[in-house]
């Protein structure tokens, strides 16, 4: 904002070139300028797009904007080239692909194995650490075949192996795994066809070790171990005192689900002493949490369980040569770098520092060697892979460009009445502000009472949303200018997101954001074009089920959670894009089918610089039909049309259609089964 005195000079020089202009000859339009015309004005940049959406800060360097306004991938970073996601999306619409839809960005994958590979293998090697890393992919983050086969590809030069928390998922793993220098970790409860699953392993020749997560399965190992003739490899779990932060914080300390107390422990320990079979315990697992934002959580725990490492070693277990320190890697989806906990305060490699140093630190304070060390990192492996566009159609707007403002003679007073608030309301915005509110609710009590009419109603609610909006502006403005002293004020701000605008958004909260509605995860989202333009449209996003939970109305921020996003306004006829960024983590697997919406289609895109746009979309994945997810709820496709075809037949046999109308209708009926569950407009989603 110019100050005073720039505005003064500004003045004087249009008088001095008025008095030198003589009027006519075609310079009249000089004595239209006012110092307004002289200030300087601000150009929107791409800079400012990078701030205003904090690009640089949880993108990692994997995302940018292109000259042209649109989002860019980079997914080895500034190790090969960027894509145009723009251009991804005009290749995907080639191939009929429909939105919402998946990106998976497979060299970013890549990248991200590597990263976390060579973060444990430098410091093990810069802190002279005796053991090696093994880290495993838990497949229950993303168990896309793809995903895994890209993962394990990628880890093979590291020997990276696979986590399984499940029947399912061991017979995946136990297949996809090739790599018998690599580990198999098995996680959560068994039964016996789960451990003759992992036994069969053992006797293939891998390294798969089932984590004991109560004494009995130790006891139920052992068993089926002598059955079948095979020596197990068992870790146990151990329930540490040490607890995470953030969301996922129950899923550690002495009350959680998983894991044995110490008691436990040495019940356990006792057995496999009895049975003869202590060498079988090679492992020490401990687990705090998902997300884990304090780096401080993650110091805590390594050094607990590294005690129990050591302490079992001095018992005579000697066999053991194996830590786990489970998952809880975390990724910055807000990019603020704190202990948010959509956020983390450390990166990947402070994490591999303090996880080596900390196991080291303990085992040579208790003179016990150095063990191997396993990590279970998910999310941040695979979330940054994986990006969610949407399609924009339309949007819920409080105040219109258009609408009528003019007040007449007839007018209803209150109307008047805000017409007044309107002139005056900049001298003391936060009076006007409360006269607005009681005529709005004198209103509303008037139309309840039935003494007032649609008309003036709509109008008084017209006037009140664009005095409210232009007075949350002109508080925005005083904040915003260092020469004014004034904070905004609570009743203003609260405002704010009752003003925002709808994007109405084609796809559901509940497939394809779960943990945004579920537990309040914060995701990066943005427009992914136009930011050559600046967004002057203060808005949410909501889906199209007919939940009114189907909406986006909390996003990141590196100060606070944003309660609205900054968008471009709609234009009629052009498709507006919103990317759902780091979305590669459990979303995919865990969304449900609210209202029938089905998985949405998948591209996956590799670098290839022998091709003009240095990529190609190397495979698709169709999303659900309407016909596929009835078939999930016991609605059959050919019962479905033969129910149909029994109503048409008595619909013609009354008159009520013609034959070959009912035809038409029954086929395009049939046809419609086999559609998108998603919306479509001028035939694309």
């Amino acid at each position: 904002m110019a100050d005073r005195n720039t505005l003064i000079s500004h003045e004087q020089q249009l008088e001095e070139l008025r008095e030198y202009v003589p009027a006519g000859n075609g310079h009249d339009a000089l004595r239209d300028l006012t110092p307004a015309d002289f200030t300087p004005k601000a150009e929107w940049t791409i800079d400012d797009a990078v701030e205003t959406y904090n690009i640089d800060r949880w993108g990692l360097g994997y995302f940018g904007v292109n000259k042209q306004g649109n989002v860019t991938v980079s997914p080895m970073r500034d190790q090969g080239a960027s894509i145009d996601i723009m251009e991804v999306i005009k290749d995907a619409e080639e191939w009929d692909l429909r939105f919402p839809l998946v990106i998976r960005f497979q060299d970013l994958l890549r990248d991200r194995v590597i990263g976390l590979n060579r973060a444990f293998n430098d410091t093990i090697k810069e802190q002279n650490y005796q053991g090696r890393y093994y880290g495993v992919f838990p497949i229950k983050v993303n168990q896309l075949r793809e995903v895994v086969e890209e993962i394990e590809d990628a880890g093979r030069p590291f020997n990276y192996g696979l986590e399984a928390g499940s029947k399912p998922e061991l017979f995946a793993a136990l297949a996809t795994h090739y790599n018998n220098e690599a580990i198999i970790i098995c996680n959560g409860y068994k039964d016996t066809a789960f451990i003759r699953t992992a036994l069969l392993g053992n006797k293939l020749g891998k390294k798969v070790i089932m984590i004991a997560e109560k004494v009995e399965e130790v006891k139920s190992i052992l068993e089926v171990g002598k059955e079948i003739g095979v020596k197990p490899i068992i870790g146990v779990r151990i329930r540490l005192a040490a607890k995470s932060t953030g969301i996922w914080a129950t899923s550690g300390g002495e009350s959680a689900k998983f894991g044995l107390s110490t008691m436990d422990l040495v019940e356990a320990i006792d057995y496999l002493q009895s049975e003869n079979a202590i060498d079988s315990l090679q492992l020490v697992h401990f687990h705090i949490g998902s997300q884990i934002p304090d780096i401080l959580s993650i110091k805590r725990a390594t050094r607990e369980a590294t005690r129990y490492y050591a302490k079992l070693i001095k018992m005579g277990l000697t066999g053991i040569r194996y830590i786990d320190v489970g998952g809880g890697l975390g990724v910055d989806y807000d990019g603020s770098r704190t202990s948010f906990h959509s956020s983390t305060n450390y990166t990947m490699e402070e994490y591999a520092a303090d996880t080596v140093y900390n196991i080291m630190d303990v085992c040579d304070e208790e003179a016990v060697p150095h063990p191997h060390i396993v990590s279970e990192s998910g999310r941040a492996i695979v979330a940054h892979h994986s990006l969610l566009v949407v399609r924009v159609f339309g949007a819920i707007e409080k105040t219109k460009a258009e609408y009528d403002l003019s007040v007449h003679r007839t007018d209803h007073k209150w109307i008047k009445q805000l017409q007044k608030i309107k002139d005056w309301m900049e001298t003391n915005p936060r009076e006007a502000l409360h006269d607005t509110l009681q005529i709005k609710d004198d209103s509303q009590n008037a139309f309840d009472l039935g003494i007032l009419d649609l008309r003036t109603k709509a109008k008084i609610e017209t006037f009140y949303w664009h005095i409210v909006e232009e007075i949350v502006e002109l508080y925005k403005r005083r904040a915003e200018d260092p020469n004014i002293e004034d904070e905004i004020p609570e009743e203003i701000a609260d405002l704010t997101p009752h003003l925002a605008d709808q994007y109405l958004c084609n796809f559901s909260v509940f497939q394809s954001l779960l943990d945004h509605w579920a537990l309040g995860q914060i995701f990066p989202i943005m427009p992914i074009h136009r930011l050559n333009e600046p967004p002057t449209i203060h808005g949410t996003l909501v889906d199209i089920t007919c939940d009114s939970d189907g909406k986006v109305s909390k996003f990141a921020d590196i100060k606070d959670v944003r309660t609205t996003l900054p968008l471009h306004p709609l234009h009629n006829g052009e498709p507006y894009y919103v990317g759902f960024f780091m979305t590669g983590a459990y979303q995919d697997i865990m969304g449900d089918l609210h209202n029938l919406f089905g998985r949405v289609n998948e591209a996956h895109v590799f670098l290839d610089p022998d091709e003009e746009s240095g990529f190609y979309i190397e495979e698709t994945i169709p999303g659900n039909s309407i016909s596929q997810v009835l078939e999930l709820t016991q609605y059959h496709e050919k019962e479905l049309v033969r129910r149909m075809k029994v109503q048409i037949d008595e619909a013609i046999k009354s008159d009520r259609l013609r034959p070959n109308e009912g035809m038409r209708m029954l086929n395009e009926y049939e046809k419609g089964l086999t559609d998108h569950t998603y919306l479509t407009f001028n035939g694309k989603s």
